[in-house]
């Protein structure tokens, strides 16, 4: 594994906890030099800190440019792992909406239009994706964090189908419930749907890193992710049905 990414120049967003800081310290261990990114300056400072790494605190969405000066001029491994866990429903307030589009979306969006150029014209870039299994299928009582990450899914889809040719490599990290504040923040729903299975963050690292010594596309950290996500596409009635069900048993409950 360490050849993989020894000696890359490693970024990762939301890096100030969570998965953020897990993937950063697991390619830190790996032996990649990591730009750490947190809206959150005194958390990106301290994993940095702690990793030997570098801190680039800020907006996701306007972090390639620092994170490159920072690298000695190359991006070779870009985690757009920033995220809102937005929940709601179609009655969200619009600016619920946007910021979820906006961070959940338009970030991997801007960063790959910053970063595409330079790893096309070489031949080689590796994009990662946070997602989430909502990504795959949803997530009840949270509208806005389930359709952007549908978002998120489908981009990094896109990416990979359009460019792997040209020797970009992309992966879309899809785990359930990793314990997490935004786990936390999700209160009775949480409880209900993800704590059952919940992992840890590390554990999302690792099933990363085994992805990419693997090349493959879709991470999923809770493997039995798999069988929902091909029942959701065989027999989508049935699939709708047995998450209508969720949904009234959460309904119940509150």
């Amino acid at each position: 594994m360490v050849g993989a990414v020894q000696g890359a120049g490693v970024v990762v967003t939301g890096a100030g906890g969570g998965i953020g800081a897990a993937l950063a310290r697991r390619f830190a261990a790996e032996g990649a030099r990591v730009v750490v990114n947190d809206l959150d300056a005194g958390k990106a400072k301290a994993v940095a800190d702690e990793i030997g790494g570098t801190a680039v605190p800020g907006d996701a969405s306007a972090v390639v440019a620092e994170a490159r000066e920072a690298l000695g001029g190359t991006v070779d491994v870009y985690c757009a792992n920033a995220g809102v866990g937005s929940g709601g429903t179609e009655a969200a307030d619009e600016k619920v909406w946007a910021l979820a589009w906006d961070v959940n979306v338009m970030a991997h969006v801007r960063a790959a239009h910053e970063l595409l150029p330079a790893w096309l014209e070489r031949g080689s870039g590796r994009f990662v994706s946070t997602v989430s299994a909502a990504g795959l299928l949803t997530m009840i009582g949270a509208a806005p964090y389930s359709v952007t990450k549908h978002g998120a899914y489908a981009f990094a889809e896109w990416l990979s189908l359009t460019y792997r040719h040209r020797g970009l490599k992309v992966h879309a990290i899809c785990p359930q419930g990793v314990r997490t504040d935004m786990l936390t923040a999700t209160g009775s729903l949480g409880e209900l749907v993800l704590a059952p299975t919940a992992i840890d963050p590390e554990d999302v690292a690792e099933a990363l890193l085994k992805g990419i010594e693997e090349d493959r596309f879709l991470i999923l950290p809770h493997p039995e992710a798999a069988a929902y996500y091909q029942a959701r596409a065989t027999d989508p009635e049935r699939w709708l049905t047995n998450m209508n069900r969720v949904q009234q048993k959460w309904e119940a409950s509150t």
